[in-house]
């Protein structure tokens, strides 16, 4: 009866995560009130809509086929599964099926995905270790920051992310039993991976890891001995040749059938596939890519994960967590789930090593770390509570005392998130301001590859300012000349004037990415000598909750506040 009673105990417990899980994710879906202020939700909800289901194989085997997305950027799985989940919803609405509410759609969609995401590492924790563990995994997952936030963005992160991790659970399922079922479905929810994003790729060194582990461990236990382990060879290549096959034939199939456009439209998607695999190597690519020239790999990484990503003090376990769990799994090779935690591991590795090393260094491309992030922290976390109880024997209700001192300590970061959710966009609201504040027939300026305000159709003469553009002549002559008519500017996020400001170096950058003009002009605004005066501001700062103390983000990685709760600034000619 008492293990009867545990068993459900655990099970509320994981119950609890869930619903905490999901209440965090699904807080406020609508952020932006309606005004789609993802950039990348943006692209997708607009190439979605169109879609339409061929009226014949010829018309769907053509390059011109109304199911072509002509969009490679992402996989074509999320934008098939928003349109039919936006089709089916929208037999309650039909706004559901078209741009104003599919986005909200799709949000729903991350944040379910998200939590299948939870869920797994749960099952993971379970698998290698204890229920213990498990619940910890899932709790630490919950109540991480930046999956929370990509929770309410459909920008496909989690969908990769949700994918992934199916594939690992899978693979070590595979690896513990070598049947050709196994290898299928393993292969499948690769398939899945890859038409979710093609950069899944990077799960192929679990894959052949996990594939070969037999092989490594034969040759591992027997290095000085080759007549032991060289008669395994062919054996090995065979095995490998056999279900790599298998995995690689379903991943391929299924790839094709949620993205068939790849293939058919190969061309397009091979273009569009480098353009953003250069994206990876070269900072200078894009102009919103240029805040990261001069981005310290792997730091950089590190840095926003343990500010902003999981907070601080989650962070530091995770880390610590991280570098404990890889020593142990590759030590204790006489484990019972050694290979199984080596293929964590080499995941965990080859993806942070590979990813970190980028030249950008979005926020969300570390989101396949958070996962294991989680389960590495529980395991420190158990170990050290198993350590303290055996060495200190605390009392049980100090015991208890300090666990809910370090959950409440845990939980003040992702609660200080969510304040930003509790109230409107500050786009929102500098729309409002403007409208109540400024006359129509005044002329303001906006800046380029921002969004522009006010939101909802600007009544206003508008002039866009082009930044972004080389520091030429030319350029500033248009300016100018263009500041002599505006009344108003508004700089809608810090996406320009934060790393433009760091480009001034004309010895060290390529002269048409080097902007000494262009920081003057900023620091000229923003100090008054350019002759307008900041006349409003719109700031919503994650708050820590009770005390009621704001937490400045603006240094983060901008992808993490340009979208939910930018910094606004309004200026006045004077």
């Amino acid at each position: 009866m008492i293990k009867s009673w545990h068993i459900k105990q655990i099970n509320y417990v994981l119950v609890v995560i869930l619903a905490l899980g999901f209440i965090l994710r699904l807080y406020d879906l609508n952020w932006d009130q309606g005004f789609h202020l993802h950039p990348d939700e943006r692209a997708i909800t607009l190439f979605t809509v169109p879609l339409e289901m061929p009226i014949s194989i010829q018309e769907f085997l053509s390059v011109n086929s109304p199911l072509n997305p002509h969009f490679f950027a992402y996989g074509s799985l999320p934008l098939y599964l928003l349109k039919l989940s936006g089709t089916f919803i929208s037999n309650s609405s039909l706004l559901f099926a078209q741009y104003e509410k599919i986005n909200l759609v799709g949000r729903f969609i991350s944040a379910f995905f998200d939590i299948g995401t939870l869920f797994i590492i749960y099952l993971l924790g379970k698998k290698l270790f204890n229920k213990y563990i498990a619940n910890l995994s899932a709790f630490f997952y919950a109540i991480s920051v930046l999956p929370i936030q990509l929770s309410h963005f459909y920008a496909v992160d989690t969908l990769l992310n949700f994918f992934i991790f199916l594939t690992l659970y899978l693979l070590i399922n595979f690896y513990e039993k070598s049947t050709i079922r196994n290898a299928l479905i393993t292969g499948a929810a690769f398939g899945f991976a890859l038409g979710t994003k093609i950069s899944a790729t990077v799960i192929l060194a679990s894959i052949g890891f996990a594939l070969a582990i037999d092989f490594i461990l034969i040759f591992l236990k027997n290095l000085h001995h080759p007549k032991i382990w060289f008669p395994h060879i062919p054996k090995f290549i065979k095995t490998l040749i056999l279900k790599g096959v298998v995995v690689a034939i379903s991943a391929i199939v299924v790839f094709i059938i949620v993205e068939p456009y790849a293939l058919i439209d190969f061309r397009e998607f091979w273009q569009q596939t480098i353009q953003q695999r250069q994206m990876t190597y070269d900072a200078f690519t894009f102009p919103y890519t240029l805040q990261y020239v001069g981005k310290i790999p792997y730091f950089y990484e590190l840095k926003n994960i343990f500010l902003w990503g999981q907070g601080p003090i989650l962070a530091i376990v995770s880390f610590v967590g991280a570098l404990y769990f890889t020593i142990v799994a590759i030590r204790k090779e006489k484990k019972t789930k050694w290979a199984q935690e080596l293929i964590l591991v080499v995941f965990f590795w080859t993806y942070f090593f590979v990813v970190g090393k980028f030249a950008v260094g979005w926020m969300r491309y570390m989101l396949p770390l958070y996962p294991l992030f989680s389960l590495f922290a529980a395991v420190l976390v158990w170990k050290l509570h198993s350590l303290v109880k055996e060495k200190l024997k605390i009392n049980p209700s100090i015991s208890i005392i300090l666990n809910s001192l370090f959950i409440i300590l845990l939980l003040v970061w992702p609660l200080a998130f969510m304040n930003i959710y509790t109230k409107p966009n500050t786009r929102v609201l500098a729309s409002n301001w403007i409208y109540q504040n400024i006359p129509l027939d005044k002329t303001i300026a906006v800046e380029h590859w921002d969004d522009q305000l006010p939101l909802g159709g600007s009544p206003y003469k508008t002039i866009t300012l082009p930044l972004y553009d080389p520091d030429t002549f030319q350029k500033w002559q248009i300016i100018n000349k263009n500041l002599g008519e505006i009344d108003y500017i508004i700089i809608a996020s810090n996406r320009l004037y934060v790393p433009l400001q760091k480009l001034t170096d004309c010895k060290k950058f390529p002269p048409y990415h080097c902007y000494p003009i262009t920081t003057k002009y900023y620091k000229d605004l923003f100090n008054g000598r350019l002759g307008y005066e900041k006349v409003a501001e719109f700031e919503n700062l994650p708050t820590i909750p009770l005390l009621d103390i704001p937490i400045n983000d603006q240094n983060a990685d901008e992808s993490f506040t340009v979208y939910d709760h930018p910094k606004v600034m309004i200026f006045k000619k004077q």
